[in-house]
This record gives structure tokens, sequence and C-alpha cells, in this order.
């Protein structure tokens, strides 16, 4: 019924999973991740409690095989769970037990492992680690190739339903108190590898601090285009000077926490070339709205 992917980023930490089923709302049932300790999937009729347990058994010393030996000894069903498990080493191990649906197996790659039941196929999963050990890009960019590539392998038979994408970070939270760098389910949609991208491609702008490579000087050109759309929507009383002064950057300051780039606010005259794309597009359609009425 589904297929899914546990990984780790050696360049900085990150662990992760993301996963894809003919099932409602897998985000809530299937991964789990710890910064600093591990990721977790577990599916199949999936026993919830290998999540936090896998974890509790990583940071206490197990590794990934260890943890899953441990965890299907105990399980009278394990003939039909699948699981898989990565530490923060790298290290990694899955388990698919001998009554999941066909097909149904796992691989394990460099810095991954695959798990799926019910797909079409053992490619499904060989593409699900292959494709992640070639992506370029972030650990949840990888992860979403790896889910595109499995899928257009043949994916789960059943079809799609479902997905989810978990990245774990520490202190890579909103406002940096928690390490969810990344959480993102779609219960119910068509297409839902589709709708997980363009729903990640929010949460980076809305989520992520700002890549210090896509700073720029708010300089006379910039600040009287802001003063512009800052008055138009309110946040800023002055006249369109072009001067990046005080009570301008205190107006875009509010303007950004209205339009939820909390993460991206500065508190000097620099802007996020992201946010500035974002804003030039959304202030567009506002006033394509507005003029009609």
């Amino acid at each position: 019924m589904t297929f899914s992917i546990v990984a780790f980023d050696p360049a900085n930490g990150d662990l992760g999973v993301a996963v894809q089923s003919k099932f409602p709302n897998v985000g809530v049932s299937i991964p789990f991740a710890k910064a600093g300790v591990g990721a977790v999937a577990t599916q199949s009729y999936c026993n919830t409690s290998y999540g936090p347990r896998g974890l509790a058994l990583l940071e206490n010393g197990a590794s990934p095989r260890q943890a899953l030996d441990i965890l299907t000894a105990a399980d009278g069903q394990r003939d039909y769970r699948q699981a898989g498990i990565i530490d923060a080493r790298g290290q990694a191990a899955s388990f698919t037990g001998a009554h999941c649906f066909d097909w149904a197996g796992d691989v394990r790659g460099v810095c991954c492992a695959a798990q799926g039941n019910t797909v079409t196929g053992p490619e499904v999963v060989a593409s699900l680690t292959r494709t992640f050990e070639q992506a370029k890009g972030s650990l949840a960019e990888r992860l979403l190739a790896a889910l595109n590539a499995a899928q257009a392998s043949g994916g789960d038979r059943r079809g799609q339903q479902s997905a989810a994408l978990k990245v774990v970070r520490a202190g890579g939270g909103y406002g940096g108190f928690d390490d969810r760098y990344v959480d993102i389910s779609v219960y119910d949609h068509p297409a839902p590898i589709a709708e997980l991208e363009r729903l990640y491609a929010i949460h980076r702008l809305t989520y992520f601090r700002s890549d210090p490579r896509q700073l720029a000087p708010i300089d006379s050109a910039i600040a009287n285009e802001l003063q512009q759309i800052l008055h138009a929507r309110g946040f800023y009383q002055g006249a369109a000077t072009g001067l990046c002064d005080d009570a301008t950057l205190r107006a875009l300051r509010d303007f950004m926490g209205w339009e939820n780039y909390d993460e991206r606010i500065r508190d000097d005259a620099l802007i996020d070339l992201e946010v500035l794309a974002d804003i030039r597009e959304k202030h567009a359609l506002w006033l394509k709205a507005r003029a009609r009425g």
C-alpha cells in the first residue's frame, strides 16, 4: 500500500522520511524522526509504536538493525509489518514481513533505506535509493526526487492518495524552538506527490531562514518600489522617496510579519530576494483583484 524512504544528510546532519501511499493521511502514521538520533518509517498495517520506540532504542545506543530486531521480535503481527530505520551516522536497516502484499521488499543505499509493499515491482523501491543517491540539493529536495522516481517506476499498484515529507534539524523549526524543519502532509489528493512539492515551495518561503546568498541591499530603486507597495497596502504613509530610512524599514518589517515572512524579517537594510519576488507577485495579484472590485 506504500513506498517510503528514510535518509540522512552527512553534510549537515538532517534526517528525514518521505512516503506515498494509497491510504489517507499517511503523515500521521508512517514518518517519525528526531534530530541527532534517527528516522523511522513504519508501514503495512503499520505499528505506530515502532516510531517512538525505534527512536528511543537508537538514542540508547542500538543500531538500526538491532532496533528493528527488538521491535519485530516483540510483535506477534510482524509478518504483516514493514519498516525502515536510519541513524544519525547514516547506518540503515529495513524489515519486510513475509505476509506483506506483493510486490514487497526493501533496499539499502548510501545514507538511505527504501521500503515498498503493494507496489508494481522491485524497480519502485530500487528507484527510491538510486534517485536519492544521484539527486542534488537539500535532503528534502532529494527525498521529493526519490518519490517522483518511484511513482514514475510504477508506484503503488492501487494508485495514489496521500504523501508526507518530514525532515528534522536541531533548532530548525519555527523560531528555532524545535527540530521540525520540514513537516508536510497531504491527506487526500489525486496527485499527492505533486501537491507535496507545491506545499514544500510554500513551506520554504514561510519557514526557512534567508540564504545569505539571496540577501541584497535595499537600494534606491528597491526602496522606491517597496514604498509604493507598502503605501498601497496601508503600511507606509510617507512619499516614495527611494530612501531606505527607518520609517520604510519599520513598515517593511510590519508588512513582512502580516504576510507571514516571519523567519526572513531582518533588522538591517537588506532584503531577501526570494521574499521580494514573492511580494511583487502577490502585489500584482492584489492589484488585479482590486481592479475587478
